[in-house]
């Protein structure tokens, strides 16, 4: 209209203003949120690295410290630790390697324990206490090197360095929750150890040093002056196999630690007894074991499905059940005694297993000594296990008293083995029909009974056996058996001979008298009894008929009977 000013109109949608404006603010201070919230995170995240660096480079020093502390005064020695870090992205991670504690109450250079390294985690919250508590301590390549006892200083009970026995009371009372000993600054609740090595020096001359491989190992209940709970893996070197052990140690005695006591239980399976020359099975054992280290009572059983020797090679069952002590100081076993079961034969074992060192040029290792007594055994058990013939030479009933000894040395078991005894069989009898057959005409010739049916048929298995004994002395060494004494008799006859007998069966070589009862006219009929009267009086004497020299010899499968006109009976 005319006079009216003119008002250019805005678009309904203009940029800068209505919804547009207020979505392009809200986006503005978002970003800006966004990049304060970024910002304070990167802030926050820089101070907490440089808190962790700060409390890391406080921590490792402190942790470090405390380890030295504990194990000084809890072991009573000096410690050297090698490499020592602490990670805190986890808590605290610790990780040393090379530790090494020196006992100051032993006169020797080599440390009584190393680590080759160690871990274990511990809470922050635990980390800011004294005593701190450690949940879990890894090990791996431990050595515990125990000195001889004249290596270990005695120290006077005023002399100003602490005793470890005060040491271990002290570090008790902070266990029980009383005062703290200002050294103790880390419990421990588990330590798990891998492939430990145990050494165990003697001042005993002779004596060598025991040594023992632990594969595993975790002791648990860790407290000072209390015992430790343990599970271990022993590597047992021959028979090669795994003990699996558990049980309690200690409290540990340092000044003397045969005195530590020990109890516990063991389980060794699927040990093969080829580890030894000459033997053969796969034995298992269980058992119980208690007392003070250097005198363990063991008892516990052994199974050998499958014994054998290599001599005889033929697999026999044998269960003992023993009672032992043990010295875990020096390995030396003293058998009280073991009753024992090989096939149907039950004998009893006692004796001593010593570990001796070698004189010059001679193998070291294990001096075997032991009784074995026999009342109720089959004579076949025992040749069936030590003679390769099959079916043994002779059964019967065997009575045995007998010293075994196995030196030490390289060479296999059969050709160290050394036997020295006495024997009785009963009621003998041979599996070799053409031996048997001698024996039962010995027997009837010797009664006087020529016109017995029997004499002029071949024997037979059904054919009842002279009642035969067999008596003597004897000893095997290197696989051949000596029988300086050997008795000999059935009804109407008795035999006295000397000889060797291979454990092969290729070699038999006796040589004796045979003593009958009869007379030698009075072994035969009609014409020929005549002519022998004449002969009768030169071969009685002594109470016997008839005594004529004779030899055995051949081997096990053909052997041979005879006169033996060049021997001289002994006087």
């Amino acid at each position: 209209m005319p006079g009216e000013i003119q008002q250019e109109s805005a678009p309904i949608f203009s940029r800068n203003s209505g919804p547009a404006r207020r979505s392009r603010t809200r986006n503005s201070r978002g970003r800006k949120i966004i990049f304060w919230a970024i910002g304070i995170l990167a802030v926050l995240l820089v101070g907490a690295g440089i808190a962790a660096q700060i409390a890391m480079n406080r921590a490792e020093p402190v942790i470090r410290a405390r380890v030295i502390d504990t194990l000084s005064t809890r072991f009573d020695s000096r410690v050297s630790l090698g490499d020592f870090h602490v990670s805190v992205l986890r808590g605290f991670v610790a990780e040393g390697t090379d530790l090494r504690l020196y006992p100051r109450r032993f006169l020797t250079d080599q440390p009584l324990i190393a680590i080759a390294k160690f871990s274990f985690h511990v809470s922050w919250a635990s980390a800011l206490r004294t005593p701190m508590r450690v949940g879990l301590v890894q090990v791996e390549g431990l050595a515990i090197n125990i000195p001889p006892k004249n290596e270990r200083l005695q120290i006077p009970p005023d002399a100003p360095l602490a005793s470890s026995k005060a040491v271990e009371t002290q570090s008790a009372n902070v266990a029980a929750g009383g005062s703290s000993h200002p050294g103790i600054k880390i419990f421990v609740d588990e330590v798990v150890i891998l492939n430990t090595r145990l050494l165990i020096g003697t001042s005993k001359p002779g004596k060598l040093p025991l040594d023992f491989e632990i594969s595993r190992i975790a002791l648990r209940d860790i407290g000072p002056g209390q015992p430790m709970k343990f599970e271990a893996t022993l590597v047992n070197p021959k028979p090669v196999g795994n003990i699996q052990s558990t049980g309690y140690f200690g409290p540990f005695q340092q000044d003397s630690p045969g005195e530590s006591p020990v109890s516990g239980s063991y389980f060794f399976s699927h040990a093969d007894l080829a580890t030894f020359k000459g033997i053969g099975g796969v034995l298992s054992s269980t058992g119980k074991y208690q007392g003070p280290l250097d005198r363990l009572t063991v008892d516990g059983q052994v199974t050998v499905p499958d014994f054998r020797l290599d001599t005889g090679n033929h697999p026999m069952p044998l269960h003992a059940a023993f009672h032992s002590i043990v010295d875990g100081m020096t390995g030396d076993t003293y058998l009280q005694p073991v009753d024992a079961q090989l096939g149907r034969s039950k004998f009893s074992v006692s004796g001593a297993i010593v570990k001796i060192p070698g004189r010059p040029g001679q193998p070291h290792g294990h001096h075997i000594a032991l009784d074995v007594k026999m009342k109720n055994a089959r004579i076949e058990d025992f040749l069936k296990l030590a003679v390769r013939t099959d079916p043994p030479v002779m059964n019967g009933n065997l009575r045995m008293d007998a010293k075994i000894v196995i030196p030490p040395g390289e060479g296999r078991v059969t050709e160290r083995l050394q036997l020295n005894g006495k024997f009785d069989v009963r009621n003998a009898a041979f599996s070799n029909g053409k031996i048997q057959e001698k024996v039962n005409l010995l027997s009837r010739l010797g009664e006087g009974r020529p016109k017995d049916p029997d004499l002029h048929r071949n024997y037979t298995p059904a054919e009842p056996n002279a009642a035969t004994e067999l008596q003597g002395q004897f000893s095997l060494a290197n696989a051949k058996m000596d029988f300086p004494d050997l008795n000999f008799s059935v009804p109407g006859a008795a035999i006295d001979m000397s000889g060797v007998y291979t454990l092969d069966g290729n070699k038999f070589d006796f040589h004796g008298e045979a003593k009958l009862r009869a007379r030698p006219s009075q072994m035969t009929t009609g014409w020929k009894s005549l002519l022998l009267k004449a002969v009768d009086p030169f071969l009685a004497k002594n109470g016997y008929g008839t005594n004529i020299p004779i030899q055995v010899s051949g081997t096990q499968a053909d052997p041979h009977f005879g006169l033996d006109f060049g021997y001289k009976p002994p006087k």
